[in-house]
């Protein structure tokens, strides 16, 4: 092989965020992830100049490929998943130069040091000191076993630096996630190991520290005097597909609210950081998380709420029921709708409860942020002056990217009538351009050394420590207590009644 090209615009433009030359080596190359995800991103951002001037991608599996028939998988993923406007077919090629592939089996001696000469052929080819990051793109079940062969046979660690990305779910228990760590603690560093949420990479999640911090308005405002309380929504329409035999062993708390939303609830409640540095932001959001207040055993039933979609119709096409679906047990009692209701014990927020849900076969697809101001506290207007279901502010996460703001005003004309009215910004509308894809930045930030936007340790291991007990209390209980609701509809009724005592409701995207 002879050593690859560099792109002279590369290799002269000066970016103040620019990684270093390093070897980009992924496991369970042959996966969904990588075709649809993660090399699209990739190409995105060989396009706008901001891939190392020398870099390469090493896939592995244990599908029987070579570079040739991985460059034409890639190649056929680009052109159904990737944006190639603008992009012809000399800038695709020269891009897929860059990708290479051998297949690996970890369990397999042999195979790993095939591997490992592999891997320093490929860094001969465009570094001058070996750059290593590894992403797992592969079952959960063998991150630690990659890990531990990795140090076995003298992968893991370089003279440059060496850092891996680890997808999803990490752990499916506080036992399990601390067992997990353990073992990938053993072979890198904290600071090395890059537990990915692609939530944290969109532009709305980015932004809620920016509107936070960066607006005088909102900070005053953000604490138990004027917010009610908060909801943070993942809704999906879309069943569990093809997924049955995983979903079926996970279900909606972990599949979703574990990392996901804990992400962005940690985000909305975190106190203010003394800096933007990495260790800052997570040292807040984890505090935060902490100050969560632990759920005893028997407030289970006030805090979590869980359901199960049943047949039903979506978009005006009917959907089989949860049970009915592919490699799903039928007496199954996983729930595909889960709701928790979080106590933050602080000064900021006392008092203020954070509802969280995540479930499958609603309406349509959406996650959004909404913060639920209190009412004013004299209704000068009567009751058609209440701002209780009004004066809301929406963040957006998808899938159209923005923020509104709903307050009351005046409508036109002599007598003094109010109605509601929203304030929007979008975020393709006022920058006009789309939002980039999450992988994009994630990838280009772990390629930087930034963990700003990965999930650390301590914070991944209090989320499991707050759910455990419901996930325990949940299995244990098997269908006893199990909610059901039509696909199409918005959840169960049981939902509703759940936040009516407290005299809110949920509000539909």
């Amino acid at each position: 092989m002879s050593r690859l090209s560099v792109n002279p615009l590369s290799e002269g433009l000066r970016l103040e965020r620019r990684p270093e030359p390093s070897v980009l080596l992924i496991f369970g190359a042959s996966g969904d992830l990588v075709a649809r995800k993660l090399v699209p991103a990739l190409y995105s951002l060989s396009q706008q100049n901001l891939l190392p001037a020398r870099w390469a991608l090493l896939g592995t599996s244990r599908t029987d490929w070579d570079d040739d028939r991985f460059r034409a998988e890639m190649k056929a993923a680009l052109e159904k998943f990737g944006d190639l406007q603008g992009s012809d077919g000399a800038l695709v090629d020269e891009f897929l130069k860059s990708l290479f592939y051998i297949r690996s089996d970890t369990e397999d001696a042999q195979s790993m040091g095939d591997l490992k000469s592999r891997l320093e052929e490929v860094e001969k080819l465009c570094l001058d000191r070996p750059n290593r990051l590894f992403y797992l793109s592969t079952p959960p079940s063998v991150f630690a076993t990659i890990a531990e062969q990795l140090k076995e046979h003298g992968i893991a660690r370089s003279d440059g630096f060496t850092r891996v990305i680890v997808e999803k779910p990490f752990g499916t228990d506080l036992q399990s996630m601390r067992e997990l760590n353990r073992r990938l603690l053993a072979v890198f560093d904290e600071e090395q190991i890059y537990r990915i949420d692609h939530y944290l990479g969109k532009e709305t999640v980015q932004n809620i520290l920016v509107m936070r911090f960066a607006n005088a308005i909102y900070e005053p405002l953000w604490n138990r005097h004027y917010i009610d309380h908060v909801q943070i929504t993942a809704a999906e329409s879309i069943g569990v597909g093809k997924r049955g035999g995983y979903y079926d062993r996970v279900g909606a708390l972990r599949d979703m609210i574990q990392n996901h939303l804990f992400q962005v609830f940690s985000l909305m409640a975190m106190e203010p950081p003394v800096s933007l540095q990495a260790g800052a932001i997570r040292d807040e959001k984890t505090k935060v998380v902490r100050a969560v207040r632990p759920v005893a055993v028997e407030e289970i039933d006030s805090l979590a709420l869980r359901a199960q979609y049943t047949s039903g119709s979506i978009e005006g096409g009917p959907v089989p029921g949860y049970r009915e679906e592919e490699r799903v047990d039928p007496d199954s009692s996983t729930e595909t709708y889960a709701a928790v209701k979080l106590r933050v014990d602080s000064w900021r927020w006392a008092g203020v409860p954070f509802y969280l849900r995540s479930a499958k076969r609603l309406p349509r697809r959406a996650s959004e942020v909404v913060v639920h101001f209190k009412p004013a506290p004299h209704a000068l207007f009567g009751a058609d002056g209440s701002n209780r279901d009004t004066n809301r502010l929406i963040l957006r996460i998808q899938p159209d990217e923005g923020v509104t703001v709903k307050f009351r005003a005046k409508l036109p004309g002599q007598d003094l009538r109010l109605r509601g009215v929203n304030m929007d910004f979008d975020y393709g509308a006022s920058f006009g351009r789309k939002s980039a894809d999450a992988y994009q930045r994630l990838l280009l930030d772990a390629m930087l050394g930034d963990p700003t936007l990965f999930a650390r340790g301590d914070l991944v291991e209090a989320s499991w420590e707050l759910l455990t007990p419901i996930l325990e209390s949940w299995q244990e209980r098997g269908a006893k207590g199990l909610a059901y609701y039509e696909a199409g509809t918005w959840g169960p009724a049981e939902a509703d009644r759940w936040l009516a005592p407290e005299g809110r409701a949920w509000r539909r995207p």
